[in-house]
């Protein structure tokens, strides 16, 4: 079975990751993290009628602890995106966060699972591997950037467009990095034909990258996407621990693309190029990226056009994140 770590357990979307995780079978050990209000949560999740064993981490101080032994962590630390705030502005604060959390798993749990949820996800994903790099122990197969929201909003969004859409079985890949036009949802390749006017596609493709403004702007001042982003890393999060137990599961994620050399060389000639990260399709097991899995057919024009300019934009969000822990 899984012991998990949580680490930012008491914001936003580490309450309900939490929760959901405290749901799940595969988990047996539920470590929960903060610098604030993570006993109560604790206490509070504790409760809930599942075996998993709940205990709470509470400042710097209990980090060691709250990492050490464990199979998974996930990180959705951070200040929340508020209105008119980018994920470029988010940096200045959660780079910082990122950095500390990752060093501190390098030391006490070299081997377990990463999944980043702080964004910007673009960068913070390259800090975690830079930090991982300069202890020595970075596994390209082991980290991962959670890009599933937007993976959520292409099914939900193809539904409410049409009706008879099973959301819920759709499955669109999902492309580039995790914020505005790095975004690529690859429409034309979902796993069943969804018929769309190129305008709908237009439409749609906008939509999903940019779906976080709608909460953003919903929520008028008061947060970002947490509900669904927990639904999302807690999606990501089971599919990883069904790989740990040997199932092979297919996901979407923001890795680097060293992880699958021979894998990654469709989604570089695609646009992809050089980069060091790009989120791909990925066949996850016991030791986490098994195989980067083939799109299943050509993108339209528009797609490739798209793919391209989020290279573009990616290649400075990375930058960003290397140099940030290079400068350090």
């Amino acid at each position: 079975m899984v012991s998990v770590a949580v680490l930012g357990a008491a914001g936003g979307i580490g309450q309900p990751l939490s929760l959901l995780l405290k749901l799940n079978i595969n988990v047996t050990k539920l470590n929960l993290y903060d610098i604030v209000n993570v006993p109560g949560v604790a206490a509070d999740i504790s409760h809930v009628s599942t075996n998993a064993q709940v205990k709470a981490f509470l400042g710097p101080e209990q980090l060691d602890d709250a990492v050490s032994q464990i199979d998974l962590a996930i990180i959705p630390a951070g200040v929340p995106r508020k209105p008119g705030m980018t994920r470029d502005d988010l940096f200045k604060i959660n780079a910082g966060i990122v950095k500390t959390l990752v060093e501190k798993i390098a030391e006490n749990s070299p081997r377990a699972f990463i999944a980043v949820i702080s964004n910007p996800v673009n960068s913070t994903v390259p800090i975690a591997a830079e930090v991982l790099k300069a202890k020595g122990v970075f596994d390209p197969r082991r980290l991962f950037g959670v890009t599933t929201l937007d993976v959520v909003r292409a099914s939900r969004f193809v539904r409410d467009l049409r009706a008879n859409t099973d959301a819920a079985a759709l499955r669109v890949p999902v492309v580039g990095g995790h914020s505005g036009n790095t975004i690529v949802p690859l429409l034309s390749l979902a796993s069943s034909p969804v018929e769309l006017s190129e305008s709908e596609v237009k439409e749609l493709t906008h939509r999903i990258q940019y779906g976080g403004d709608e909460v953003v702007k919903a929520k008028d001042g008061a947060g970002s996407a947490t509900l669904s982003m927990a639904y999302a890393g807690a999606r990501f999060a089971d599919s990883l621990m069904r790989a740990i137990k040997g199932e092979q599961v297919v996901e979407p994620t923001f890795i680097a693309l060293a992880a699958d050399p021979e894998g990654a060389k469709e989604i570089r000639q695609l646009g992809a190029g050089d980069l060091e990260f790009f989120a791909v399709p990925v066949k996850l097991g016991a030791m986490g990226v098994e195989a980067i899995v083939p799109l299943g057919g050509q993108p339209t024009h528009f797609e490739k056009d798209a793919i391209k300019v989020s290279a573009e934009a990616l290649a400075t969000n990375i930058a960003t994140g290397v140099n940030f822990v290079k400068s350090a």
